[in-house]
């Protein structure tokens, strides 16, 4: 007899493997189609904070993530036209947490902890989904090396560009009109390595910033918008995009040892640039987040702009809420009809629609405001971002970190 998939998720990421672990605690297993042909970090690493720490922890991997991530103390919001200080936050003194457990994992580590306790088999790489075909109640994937699976469930963690998505009739993503690079330094000799802090820093048309993953790693980032085609071809040159961004911290009043995190980085490792995309808030109101027995989660269901720092920690809030109420409905009586277990997975990703698409929808809509208020240059929007407006957005980047996103 043809084999079928109780579960078949695409993408080996974040979410996508974080659905996998959650299903398997459950004692249900998956299948994980990745197109790559091993776990990719692209990203450098992911800044992880409460909301996302309840959800590694549900899954059952936080203990041994932090054995390998400093305990961040505190947030510190610098303006880079004057160069002060404009707001700050406390997490924690030492090794003691305050309240907020704040830490900045590497994406390869995160990626390993979250498929380690996967049983064999379950990921399969070089396996790109390109066509999706419905037979009967099942989903047929038709992948790129011309081999086919069915499934009884199908999960779409594929990213910005996700196949999935397409499917079930999510518009495009938007350009924001802005761009963003990362990159790690190995900094163990360096002062600031040893500050176990996040400094941002905003203003004349730039967002940077740095966070620790250990006491030898620093983990940066840096967005703009591109105003000219020389600069978005610069994106494509690790050299020139280096240069571009060295150019704009050195007009600004960025502090020298931060400057040098960017100028000293290891281009051999490679310099990410991309524009940035998100998606249309309101299509998760009004979209297809889920259609019959398939759904998407992660970046291919609410990319945003990096701006709250929560794109890694709410694609594992999803993984959570998804697993548990795919959980639900795949266990229970072995002898119910295809029929009436068709309905309970429709029913338990409806559920999970609904759990997300609200939680979502704000995170989407308030990274692209804080984004483009914290960009913007001219002295009227500086003068309220970092008279008025600056503990208000620290307030409310803290806020959204409180979420619970509960147990499998």
């Amino acid at each position: 007899m043809e084999k079928i998939e109780e579960v078949v998720i695409v993408g080996a990421g974040v979410s996508g493997l974080g659905t996998a672990l959650g299903l398997h605690r459950k004692g249900i297993r998956s299948l994980v189609l990745e197109s790559s042909d091993s776990l990719r970090a692209a990203g450098f690493a992911i800044l992880t904070w409460p909301n996302a720490w309840k959800a590694l922890d549900v899954l059952g991997v936080g203990d041994f993530l932090r054995e390998t991530h400093v305990l961040l103390q505190r947030l510190a919001i610098n303006s880079a036209t004057t160069g002060e200080v404009i707001a700050e936050r406390t997490f924690s003194r030492g090794e003691q947490r305050l309240k907020l457990e704040v830490r900045s994992l590497k994406r390869n580590l995160l990626l390993e902890a979250l498929s380690k306790d996967l049983p064999p088999e379950t990921i399969r790489f070089s396996s790109k989904v390109v066509y999706i075909e419905e037979v009967g109640k099942l989903k047929l994937l038709h992948l790129a090396d011309g081999s086919t699976l069915k499934t009884k469930v199908l999960i779409g963690c594929d990213g910005v560009n996700s196949v999935v998505a397409k499917w079930l009739g999510l518009r495009p993503l938007l350009f924001s009109g802005r761009s963003a690079s990362r990159g790690i330094l190995n900094a163990s000799q360096s002062s600031i390595s040893r500050r176990r802090l996040i400094e941002y820093f905003f203003g004349e048309g730039f967002r940077a910033g740095i966070s620790h993953c250990d006491e030898d790693t620093i983990y940066w980032f840096f967005t703009w918008s591109p105003s000219n085609q020389a600069e978005k071809e610069a994106e494509e040159n690790p050299q020139k995009m280096r240069e571009l961004m060295l150019s704009k911290l050195k007009s600004s009043k960025m502090p020298k040892d931060v400057i040098e995190i960017i100028e000293n980085s290891d281009l051999s490792n490679g310099l990410v640039s991309a524009p940035l995309r998100f998606r249309w808030p309101f299509d998760l109101l009004w979209g297809n987040i889920f259609k019959e027995n398939v759904c998407v989660a992660g970046d291919a269901f609410h990319p945003m702009t990096p701006d709250l720092g929560q794109g890694g920690c709410s694609a594992l809030e999803d993984a959570v809420a998804l697993a548990r109420c795919l959980g639900e409905a795949l266990a229970g009586d072995g002898n119910k009809t295809e029929e009436k277990e068709f309905e309970k997975v429709e029913k338990g990703l409806k559920k999970y629609a609904e759990a997300r698409k609200w939680r979502s929808f704000v995170l989407i809509s308030a990274s692209y405001l804080i984004g483009q208020l914290e960009e913007r240059n001219g002295f009227l929007i500086r003068f309220l971002r970092e008279k008025l407006l600056s503990g208000f957005i620290s307030w409310i980047q803290l806020k959204l970190t409180e979420f619970d996103c509960g147990s499998l």
